[in-house]
């Protein structure tokens, strides 16, 4: 099976071209190579298939084999991979997501990708389509017992489902602990993706986030795009890393309360970054060197000879 590893803002997923490669189960492929000790290490996989609706089919996977609807990191990271792999030409694509069909526009230097904007639609508030359990038709600043202690949350769907909490100090946060309390409480038929915020300034957060199905991520693009659009209610620009940036686009016409703000979009805009390409025998754990590592910060020879030693062993694990 050949695969390649990207990572959009260090959420890093497999991703294999179901055009040419067949797979009979990606949940269980899923699990196995998103294993960081035994397999290929990611937060998931995602597969390339075709698509009747749209340009492209986006298949996204857990690292515990769910299938989650939608990825903002990974879907700008499909967006390189077809078109640097010359699997389009166009600029603007459309790409089918389980969360309905979202529009890309590719910004291209040199034949290579080198970021992408996505529109992410508008932010649902409804208590009933994120789904969270509440009596109230929408939940804003609620509060929540987790663990003994009281959380203030907002559940949005971003096609799939967040609750945000506001907290003092993200860094001394034990999300290992905490994180899986959220995801799996039973207000959340579905599980829910809890992003924690720190607010450094009116256009600057801090956001730590533990995702259903895959724990702590080092990013999460609708978690991001969630997140900044309970932040802000009007238009703004708010920077949450180095390398990805979220608008959110509202109509201003009340401005008091977050359920009185019509959100008309909300869009990422970031960098994408091809990690390595292998081919991998799921049978006898063995991989074969398909190309050298390129469009990377990894891209240095420190990295290199450490990545190409993990490489030795991992091809001869099987001995």
């Amino acid at each position: 099976m050949k695969f390649t590893k990207m990572e959009g803002c260090g959420n890093d997923y497999v991703y294999v071209n179901g055009f040419d490669t067949k797979i009979e189960d990606p949940n269980k492929l899923s699990e196995i190579v998103s294993n960081r000790h035994f397999g290929i290490g990611s937060d998931g996989l995602i597969v390339i298939n075709p698509s009747d609706v749209a340009d492209f089919k986006m298949s996204m996977y857990n690292a515990d084999g769910s299938e989650g609807k939608m990825c903002g990191n990974g879907i700008r990271c499909v967006a390189k991979y077809v078109y640097d792999n010359k699997m389009t030409d166009k600029t603007t694509i459309t790409v089918e997501t389980l969360s309905g069909i979202k529009t890309l526009v590719l910004n291209v230097e040199d034949d290579k990708v080198k970021t992408v904007r996505v529109n992410m639609g508008s932010p649902i508030l409804e208590s009933a389509k994120v789904p969270v359990v509440s009596e109230k038709d929408k939940v804003i600043d609620e509060p929540v017992m987790v663990n003994n202690k009281e959380y203030r949350i907002t559940c949005v769907s971003m096609g799939n489902p967040h609750a945000i909490t506001f907290v003092d100090d993200i860094d001394s946060l034990d999300i290992e602990h905490i994180g899986p309390m959220f995801e799996k409480k039973e207000i959340f038929p579905e599980q829910v993706n809890t992003e924690f915020i720190q607010v450094v300034s009116r256009d600057v957060i801090k956001m730590r986030v533990w995702e259903r199905g895959s724990g702590e991520t080092l990013a999460c693009g609708t978690g991001a795009c969630a997140s900044v659009a309970v932040r802000h209610k009007n238009f703004i620009c708010c920077n949450l890393t180095a390398s990805c940036c979220i608008i959110v686009l509202c109509d201003c016409l009340a401005q008091k309360f977050i359920s009185q703000i019509r959100c008309i979009a909300v869009e990422c805009l970031g960098m994408s970054h091809l990690i390595y390409r292998f081919m991998h025998s799921l049978n006898d754990c063995r991989s074969q060197w398909l190309c050298n590592i390129t469009d990377s910060q990894t891209d240095n020879v420190l990295v290199r000879i450490c990545l190409l030693i993990c490489i030795y062993f991992f091809c001869n694990c099987a001995e």
